[in-house]
């Protein structure tokens, strides 16, 4: 007897599902950093609405895709205003210091969630694999990258050494292969999320780290 078919409208409230998640992610992750840098509420809502928006605006732009999600899907934007006004009356009221480390757990699950959802939806246009997953990891990785520009500090993707990228890539890769092993878009689409965020969590309780370039002007003389 034949499978029922899966229903067609699934993935996409999926996918929406999936981007609404990581956008919450990724503005909690820019103001935790805008409030670490005391900035005011306009730079507060700025930096959250940069790490939250930049990526998937800048996937939309490589691959022609209007509306933008976030012009798409405007309550988000409400949405972002009112996150940043809570949270900040709730710092406020609590004296609470928000660190560096508060910052990077929302980034992660933010991480992986865009890495997987800007692969699925590249896959979707027909694109091959690896230009699929390179949209995945701009999806993931520049809203952080403009968050910490916009905060005058060195992108943390590129200087904290820890993977960052690579795990944006390994869960687009993962989402890539479940599909080729026939999952339903579905379940590849959260295993790809769940790796990239699992890599990335790993990564930072380990403190794992790549490879720092070196010139040789630190090797010891004799």
């Amino acid at each position: 007897m034949a499978e029922p078919a899966a229903d067609p409208r699934l993935l996409p409230l999926l996918l929406t599902a999936v981007e609404a998640a990581a956008t919450i992610a990724f503005a909690l992750s820019g103001l935790l950093e805008a409030a670490r840098k005391r900035l005011d509420a306009v730079g507060v809502c700025v930096v959250a609405g940069l790490a939250a928006f930049g990526g998937g605006t800048l996937r939309d732009v490589l691959l022609d895709r209007r509306p933008f999600f976030w012009v798409e899907h405007a309550a988000w934007l409400w949405v972002l205003l009112g996150l940043c006004i809570a949270a900040m009356a709730v710092l406020r009221a609590r004296h609470f210091a928000p660190t560096e480390r508060a910052m990077q757990w929302p980034d992660a699950l933010g991480l992986g969630l865009f890495a997987a959802g800007g692969t699925q939806i590249a896959l979707a246009q027909g694109l091959p694999s690896i230009v699929a997953v390179l949209m995945g990891v701009v999806t993931a990785t520049f809203g952080g990258v403009l968050r910490d520009i916009v905060c005058n500090q060195i992108p943390s993707a590129f200087s904290d050494h820890r993977p960052y990228a690579v795990c944006a890539f390994a869960g687009g890769w993962v989402l890539v292969g479940a599909l080729a092993l026939g999952l339903p878009d579905g379940s590849a689409l959260l295993l790809g999320a769940g790796s990239a965020t699992g890599l990335r969590a790993l990564a930072l309780w380990a403190d794992l780290k790549l490879p720092q370039w070196s010139s040789g002007d630190d090797a010891p003389r004799g």
